[in-house]
């Protein structure tokens, strides 16, 4: 392997046979990413039982029992987000923040036909954390995960787009889903679907891309600016949506404006004021389009990009405790194994993640490489040292027996 800054590494990578084929399309990963990713919306039946990922209990013991505050739920009725004071509360003696959630509360909300959104449930339910993770590393993009539990014959917001993509999974009832075609393609981040609420408004009203009502097993693939809307049937409906916070062109395009700024900083003649008694730049444009031009043909934006890519997740977690134990009693038998959705990269002898970098002397490289391709090792075959340097940094955990 080259220790070249191109190297990038994941164990948890998975070369065929990943969640998104085994758990959310039937017809190919190969497929799905020529004739659908980001093109069309996808409705795959039965394609899994997703009880291991989440359920009714996991809704009840979030709410009531994991002292969740917000921002990790809201509340929407009648295409209305309600007031977060409406279902939170102090906690009472040792924990008298103020935004807790109220169970009470929020029981009452729910028998009067609101929607319960649970959100970022990839922070507070670790099922649901794993899958949003081995998507993500399948997928190359970030992914968030909200349940939304809606009573009989209700709705909780009215036609609108997202901008992100999502999968939709039924968990629990039905909900009949009613699909348009974008009325803006590929919205970017900054183009919410209220800047467009007329046109959404009168799309909605025509004929549906897709009418349909989502079992328990089936799954909704749909690309940001799809107009949805969904409605419960018969029974409490649970479903889960994974958001895919897809990297576009844009964005590549502002890392580029971004680094070429900031080289164009050190550029004497472009720090330089303008002359005294100019009306209008008119004049100097040229000179700057030029210069800027150069400044992007020369821009690496290699680590600006991988850099804002780390920030956008978090690595599978870590516990104190535990990890102390693991260093206290490491022997040449113990067990470690890389720390996964590290984002791990090396740029030269320089191994960079998500929890910070590591500088290596050469003997240490080849012990570092083998790890990053995944896989449970002796401590003894690392080196007690740099096994123990890695458990420290957060890089390695214990293997759990």
């Amino acid at each position: 392997m080259s220790s070249t800054s191109t190297d990038f590494q994941d164990p948890g990578a998975v070369k065929g046979g990943g969640v998104l084929e085994t758990r959310l399309i039937d017809i190919g990963q190969e497929k799905f990413a020529s004739d659908v990713w980001g093109r069309t919306a996808l409705l795959t039946r039965g394609v899994s039982d997703f009880s291991d990922v989440f359920s009714a209990g996991a809704v009840d013991e979030l709410v009531s029992r994991r002292g969740l505050r917000t921002p990790f739920l809201r509340v929407a009725k009648g295409g209305s987000t309600l007031p977060e004071s409406s279902y939170t509360s102090p906690a009472g003696v040792g924990a008298t923040i103020s935004d807790q959630l109220d169970d009470t509360a929020l029981w009452r909300k729910f028998a009067d036909g609101a929607t319960l959104v649970l959100q970022a449930l990839h922070r507070t339910w670790e099922p649901v954390s794993s899958f949003s993770s081995q998507l993500s590393t399948e997928l190359g993009h970030p992914v968030q995960a909200n349940a939304y539990i809606t009573p009989p014959q209700n709705r909780g917001f009215d036609d609108h787009y997202d901008i992100h993509d999502v999968f939709v999974l039924q968990i629990e009832g039905t909900k009949r889903w009613i699909i348009h075609e974008p009325v803006h393609v590929d919205p970017l981040r900054s183009q919410p679907w209220t800047d467009r609420r007329s046109a959404v408004e009168e799309a909605a009203q025509g004929t549906a891309y897709i009418d349909t009502v989502l079992e328990p097993g089936d799954v909704l693939y749909l690309p940001r600016g799809w107009l949805h809307a969904a409605q419960a049937q018969g029974k409490v409906s649970i479903h889960l949506t994974l958001g895919i916070h897809t990297w576009t062109r844009h964005a590549l395009a502002e890392h580029l404006a971004q680094a070429a700024l900031a080289a164009l900083c050190d550029d004497p003649g472009m720090r330089r004021s303008l002359p005294l008694g100019v009306a209008g730049p008119e004049e100097e444009i040229a000179a700057v389009r030029e210069r800027l031009a150069a400044a992007v043909l020369e821009a690496d934006t290699t680590s600006l990009f991988h850099r804002a890519r780390r920030g956008q997740g978090r690595p599978a977690p870590l516990g104190p405790v535990a990890q102390l134990a693991a260093i206290d009693g490491l022997r040449p038998e113990s067990l470690v194994r890389l720390r996964e959705a590290l984002e791990a990269r090396f740029d030269g002898s320089r191994l960079t993640t998500r929890v910070g970098w590591l500088d290596f002397p050469e003997e240490d490289l080849p012990s570092v490489r083998r790890l990053l391709e995944g896989g449970d090792y002796l401590a003894a075959d690392i080196g007690l040292e740099l096994a123990e340097r890695l458990l420290r940094a957060g890089v390695l955990v214990p293997v759990t027996q």
